[in-house]
């Protein structure tokens, strides 16, 4: 299983067939189990959704948008209940609009699930920490 390094956003290579209790970036020594969200901007955004072998949920949202500032705790609670299942990510729409705008985001927070950089799904609206983890438990 390939998995993204949120730190340096190197790709890092994991026993598919193995409990894995430990994982280390081979680059920064960064903990690949720390699943909490990381930002991406343009440099990152497409090494991230299409590098990792597991699934990726994107909050496209701005610091501008009350419920996405109230969604932002539960979206990093739900990451930590869900490490090496499917890798969580930000977009600041309103620093990076390049990144949102070829996914029509029309409101904020929307969340896309993609796999193998393609789009699966999609959400908007904030939701709960528990609404979050059911919805992309259906894409893993």
């Amino acid at each position: 299983m390939n998995i993204v390094c949120k730190n340096c956003i190197t790709t890092n290579r994991l026993p598919d067939n193995k409990p894995i209790n430990k994982a280390t970036c081979g680059k920064c020594g960064t903990n690949l189990l720390d699943n909490s969200p990381v930002e991406l901007n343009p440099s990152s955004f497409s090494k991230f959704l299409q590098n990792n072998s597991i699934p990726v949920v994107v909050d496209f949202w701005a610091p501008w948008c009350g419920p996405c500032v109230m969604m932002a705790p539960n979206f990093k609670e739900a990451s930590s209940k869900l490490p090496l299942k499917i890798r969580f990510a930000k977009v600041n729409t309103q620093d990076f609009p390049t990144l949102s705008s070829p996914y029509n985001i029309t409101g904020i927070p929307t969340m896309i699930i993609f796999k193998n950089g393609a789009e699966v799904d999609r959400i908007s609206g904030a939701l709960s920490t528990e609404q979050i983890v059911g919805w992309v438990s259906q894409h893993i």
